[in-house]
């Protein structure tokens, strides 16, 4: 069955990863349904945590609550939150900034 809402960009800049995520969807489950796994998923309801991230660019809507156990009102600010509790209304670039963002930078190395 196909997706007819539009549809935004979003890339992790720390994978190299972007995929197509239909407004209206949570960033997590846009990247889930095509297989892609650049945001770590663990219970995609808000419960755990482990999809946490940083928006770097674009707009995001909020699809559910965020629980201030994984990420404080100031962080949220910051522009953290989790990744199967929100949406794009526009393309995103974002960081994955929960527990496992070290699996995902483990041996990178930034500009000198």
């Amino acid at each position: 069955m196909y997706d007819f809402r539009p549809k935004v960009q979003v890339t992790i800049p720390q994978t190299g990863e972007s995929y197509p995520c239909a407004i209206g969807e949570s960033l997590l489950m846009g990247m889930l349904k095509l297989g892609r796994k650049g945001i770590p998923a663990g219970c995609v309801n808000g419960g755990c945590g482990v999809c946490r991230i940083r928006i770097l660019e674009g707009k995001i809507n909020q699809l559910g609550p965020i629980s201030r156990a994984h990420v404080s009102a100031a962080e949220e600010a910051q522009g953290y939150t989790l990744a199967c509790r929100v949406g794009a209304t526009q393309n995103v670039r974002l960081e994955v900034a929960g527990k496992m963002a070290r699996t995902f930078t483990k041996g990178f190395v930034g500009p000198a």
